[in-house]
């Protein structure tokens, strides 16, 4: 870990109510300790930011970076396909730091990601916010950041087409998940009266954490493109008293963004850049991020990794510019928005004394394609660097 380290001269995002600073950054361990006018120590390792963009490192709000690896067959350890709900895995405990998919993630600017379970399970899991340098998972660990579910086509297919068990279609999926929950009730109630009367009780660990949902503690995160399986999601939510939501990929979201409003449930869009592989996307398009957020919704934007390539987080920030979310909006989808979301504000997502130290600098606005990262530091660390650490990519081959 560098000890001290300061950014000079750049043109800094900071993401809070200071807006835009030009001026300086200082780091001093894992931390952001000043940001503009800096008093940085004689022997500071410094990077010269000048003519240069700063930002917070770009956050994901949904993806499979450390859990579906480049290369591997099938879809990694993303589904615990033994059954269609699984509230008792954790992906913390799947999760692989040499992933070749979070190497190109930080390299490119992306310092964070919400790395899930899949959504071949209604329920699939606890998901966790991990940072994508490292090489011990637990020390890149932020925080347990939700519990994975899915609604429509993909636990259809995986369950009832695939094993020829419930659900096998839409009304299948809602009574999956609603048993699951009224199941969670049971469990709380008989849990509570067991300590009451001094009993023996014997816990289960999916419902224990099926528990933290119902008690608000741990955030529901739905997969759901469709519109109808949206506002499935909001009719069970509001069953159960579930105010801590979100909508993963929300592909037909545009189409009753008000009732995000209403409900003040954000949505993290896409991926919005493949084609209509399955009924359920025949609506997908890079406007959706912006019709939601000026409905007024808080908006973040994913890249489903491996979906699309971690690394390209950039690049669909950008397709949603071109398509209508408003420039001043750009960098929010992607780093305060997210965070939010993920419960992880206090720590990322700003560059703000106090605040872990990741950084990105950019030659240009970062969304812009012809954008590349200068240098990017997680946890204090310097840990890409242009000019030293490109690699032509004609040495992956043997001429």
């Amino acid at each position: 870990m560098t000890d001290s380290l300061v950014v000079r001269d750049g043109t800094i995002h900071t993401q809070t109510d200071r807006g835009v600073v030009e001026g300086d950054l200082l780091v001093e361990g894992d931390e952001i300790t000043a940001v503009g006018d800096v008093d940085a120590p004689a022997d500071a390792t410094e990077i010269d930011a000048d003519g240069l963009i700063v930002t917070p490192g770009l956050v994901e709000a949904h993806s499979h970076a450390g859990m579906a690896e480049w290369g591997e067959p099938e879809d990694g350890d993303v589904n615990e396909g033994t059954s269609a709900t699984t509230p008792h895995v954790n992906a913390l405990d799947g999760f692989h730091p040499r992933d070749e998919e979070l190497k190109h993630a930080f390299q490119n600017g992306v310092t964070t990601v919400s790395a899930r379970m899949g959504s071949g399970n209604v329920i699939g899991g606890v998901i966790v916010s991990m940072k994508t340098h490292g090489t011990v998972a637990d020390e890149m660990l932020l925080c347990e950041d939700g519990m994975k579910a899915a609604m429509g086509e993909n636990p259809k297919r995986f369950h009832g087409e695939g094993e020829g068990r419930q659900p096998a279609t839409r009304p299948g999926v809602a009574a999956t998940l609603r048993q699951s929950l009224m199941d969670a009730e049971d469990y709380v109630e008989r849990r509570e009266h067991a300590e009451e009367a001094g009993e023996p009780f014997e816990r289960d660990l999916g419902m224990e954490n099926l528990a933290r949902v119902l008690a608000g503690e741990l955030p529901l995160r739905v997969h759901a493109h469709r519109a109808d399986d949206i506002m499935t999601v909001f009719r069970l939510a509001e069953e159960f008293g579930i105010e801590d939501l979100s909508i993963e990929h929300a592909t037909e979201g545009h189409a009753i963004a008000e009732e995000f409003v209403k409900r003040d449930v954000p949505a993290v869009v896409g991926p919005s850049i493949s084609s209509a592989s399955k009924y359920e996307l025949r609506n997908l398009t890079f406007e959706t991020p912006g019709i939601l957020h000026r409905a007024g919704v808080t908006v973040a934007i994913q890249t489903d990794a491996p979906v699309l390539p971690q690394q390209h987080l950039d690049a669909c920030v950008g397709l949603a510019v071109k398509e209508g979310l408003p420039e001043s909006a750009a960098l929010n989808v992607v780093t305060t928005n997210p965070a939010e979301i993920l419960g992880v504000s206090d720590r990322v997502g700003t560059l703000a004394p106090g605040t872990d130290a990741d950084i990105a600098v950019w030659d240009g606005p970062f969304y812009r394609f012809d954008t590349e990262t200068r240098h990017v530091i997680v946890d204090g660390n310097h840990v890409f660097d242009r000019e030293t650490d490109s690699v032509d990519p004609r040495e992956a081959y043997d001429w």
